[in-house]
């Protein structure tokens, strides 16, 4: 599964290969600068404004981490079923496990609202970047640049969202090259409509997570409400009526999360050689921890699943990258990329004037990130306090201490056009377990304890002369900040509430707060603003190489990326570009029958009634990354042939350079999609929505 959540600690955004020029079918191009003449003459296609902006305005964009579109004019949305696992898991209980059972609203009366998901639906693209450049000045200081550019683009933020009502977020392009403000129409009153179970929406499970063949029908079906009725949408895409065929081009509109495909050979051994190992222990931990939990009982294990997986599919993904980083011929061909650009900017005096020194500039980062690896991730990312409680005492807490800043000075979460996504978090009704919260807390004053040291003056303090089991304990029963009223009352209340607290959450966050501050101001003055100088250098020594042809890399912000539907050879053998529905059941049969190959009941009570030459999932060779997942596949005439939901295990390695040889994106067929539900679910009134 291409996943993008918490569970990955930010690591997604890890150091990719970027190649001198895009080759084959590579890249994941923005809306306003597609490569129109490559889709001129490799598949003969012009996309026309209408196309662009239907396609545009059908995509949709998961708060949870991952990408969906519109495929009716009455608000559904269909997306991955993994992508919506976090909903299914918070609105299931002991009682009804949609995560696993599945789930049909019959009639939009049962639509059950999710507590704390937001799509964004791109409206438009501005380039701002003049007016970011502008305020950063040569002589200032880093610490006063990243003051700057956070003060300009704050404003520029708060300025659209007045005059447009989007939600409005300037994005960095190029790592610093361009700053392009994104406007979104946002829907916060999203339900659930359908969900198949999890047997087959994950079909294979962790064996077969990033392998091919696959037989997933990883799908499910939300509903975006305004003014609490179905919402009417003018942008949606219709449903092919063949789907997907060998050979065909395709298009995959979607939000990838991140690449840094600009990296130096310097920081891509930083994160082969320590970030990336680091991540891992970290994972694994987790995944002990959890697998642990979820050994408990019935109930446990329905709680604990959707991170237990999420974490797995990390693991798996990570290792895959970590693979190509460790791969002599793919850094021998980064070293080679990067020499040859130095070697044509040492030999022009202007350039080398103007862009030569940024690779020093950033290995000299990477030895800071190197110093602060662990605080970061311990505090700045919150590891060392695991759950869902102490996230919110911190955001609860600094959300008073920001209040009182100017919104140019605040921390970027907290300023005055991210305020209600913030608050739709942080006043979440999802529920929120004892034992598992107990657990994850634990676990991180455990990690804490064995990072730092039982005598460092942090832990003293924040252990307070008990063991992380009995802290995590004695914290987790004196707070009251699992009911959402309480948070309102210390939110509302604001530094007077903070200072009279005395819940012990909240004083564990004003405990360690100033040391989490402290190294995230370090990390934002001495890494991210120099390391953002340094390759806009790179960007713009690029430009000025080979003009605007290179796309940017991925900011979990939508892209087009296109190619066709293509099988590949592997030891030998010819993959074929898809499998069949017929097929998945002698892939259950092959392995018995069971977990995690057992098909649901429901498919092999209506065996019979399904076409067993349906294609169900395919491949091609669009570039995607974690955060495609849930992107619609799309054909020439802007019908939805399939959708995302994974890659193989050679496209991990896609991370580092795209190789169109093997590295394939997986997708679940349309006529899969419309078989199921016609044949196995028998969901004929939500068959009669789509496309309409």
């Amino acid at each position: 599964m291409l996943r993008l959540d918490a569970l990955t600690f930010s690591v997604i955004g890890l150091l990719l290969i970027a190649p001198c020029m895009a080759s084959a079918d590579e890249g994941m191009w923005v809306f306003n600068n597609l490569p129109r003449q490559q889709l001129k003459q490799k598949y003969d296609f012009e996309p026309t404004d209408a196309w662009l902006e239907n396609v545009m305005k059908s995509s949709v964009r998961f708060n949870s981490g991952g990408s969906g579109s519109f495929v009716s004019s009455t608000g559904l949305v269909l997306t991955n079923h993994h992508v919506g696992a976090d909903t299914l898991h918070k609105v299931s209980s002991a009682e009804h496990d949609y995560y696993k059972e599945g789930f049909w609203a019959k009639t939009p009366a049962d639509e059950p609202k999710a507590p704390d998901l937001e799509l964004n639906v791109l409206q438009s693209i501005e380039d701002v970047t003049a007016t970011v450049n502008a305020a950063v000045k040569p002589e200032m200081s880093t610490a006063q640049s990243f003051a700057a550019r956070r003060a300009v683009i704050s404003t520029i933020e708060k300025e659209s969202l007045a005059k447009t009502g989007l939600r409005s977020d300037v994005v960095t392009l190029y790592q610093g090259g361009q700053y392009h403000l994104y406007r979104y129409k946002k829907y916060t009153d999203i339900r659930l409509v359908w969900a198949p179970e999890f047997d087959i929406a994950f079909f294979g499970g962790d064996p077969d997570n990033f392998e091919y063949p696959r037989y997933d029908l990883d799908v499910c079906f939300f509903r975006a409400y305004e003014n609490d009725k179905p919402a009417k949408i003018d942008h949606f895409l219709k449903w092919s009526k063949a789907g997907a065929g060998d050979g065909e081009p395709v298009f995959v509109s979607g939000h990838p999360g991140r690449t840094d495909r600009l990296n130096t050979m310097a920081a891509l051994k930083h994160n082969r050689d320590v970030r990336l190992p680091f991540v891992l222990d970290t994972l694994r931990r987790f995944e002990i921890m959890l697998q642990q939990y979820c050994q408990n009982g019935e109930e446990e294990a329905r709680r604990g699943k959707e991170d237990l997986f999420g974490v797995q599919n990390s693991r798996k993904a990570l290792l895959g990258q970590l693979a190509g980083l460790q791969d002599p011929p793919i850094m021998a061909k980064k070293q080679a990329t990067e020499t040859a650009l130095r070697a044509k900017i040492d030999a022009n005096p202007k350039w080398k004037a103007a862009y030569g020194g940024a690779w020093d500039k950033i290995e000299q980062t990477t030895k800071i990130q190197r110093e602060i690896l662990t605080e970061s991730t311990l505090l700045g990312g919150g590891r060392a306090f695991g759950g869902s409680l102490f996230p919110i005492a911190r955001t609860l807490v600094r959300l008073a201490e920001e209040n009182e800043k100017p919104n140019t000075e605040r921390l970027s979460e907290y300023s005055d056009s991210g305020r209600s996504s913030l608050e739709l978090k942080l006043y979440s009704t999802a529920p929120i377990y004892d034992d598992l919260e107990l657990a994850r807390l634990t676990d991180g004053l455990s990690f804490l304890v064995e990072k730092f040291g039982g005598d460092h003056p942090l832990v003293v303090k924040v252990l307070a002369g008990k063991g992380p089991a009995d802290r995590a304990a004695e914290l987790l029963n004196g707070t009251k900040l699992k009911d959402v009223a309480e948070r309102k009352k210390v939110a509302e209340g604001g530094q007077a509430a903070i200072k009279q607290s005395q819940d012990p959450l909240i004083l564990l966050a004003k405990l360690v707060d100033p040391e989490s501050r402290a190294v995230r101001k370090k990390t934002e003055e001495q890494i991210v603003e120099v390391e953002r100088q340094a390759y806009a250098q790179i960007a713009q020594a690029l430009f000025e190489i080979e003009g605007p042809s290179r796309y940017p890399d991925a900011t979990f912000t939508l892209r087009l990326s296109f190619g066709t539907v293509k099988g590949y050879t592997e030891n030998g053998q010819a993959i074929p570009p898809w499998t069949t529905m017929g097929a998945a059941f002698d892939h259950a049969t092959k392995h018995g029958n069971t977990f995690p190959w057992a098909l649901p009941k429901s498919w092999h009570e209506r065996r019979k009634e399904i076409d067993p030459k349906t294609p169900f999932d395919f491949v091609s060779t669009c570039d995607i990354i974690g955060g495609n997942s849930g992107s619609p596949v799309i054909n020439r005439a802007g019908e939805f042939v399939g959708i995302i939901f994974d890659g193989n295990i050679q496209s991990l390695v896609g991370d580092f350079v795209f190789d169109e040889t093997q590295n394939r994106a997986v997708s679940v067929h349309s006529a899969s999609i419309m078989e199921a539900l016609k044949k196995i679910y028998q969901a004929d009134s939500l068959v009669s929505e789509l496309g309409k």
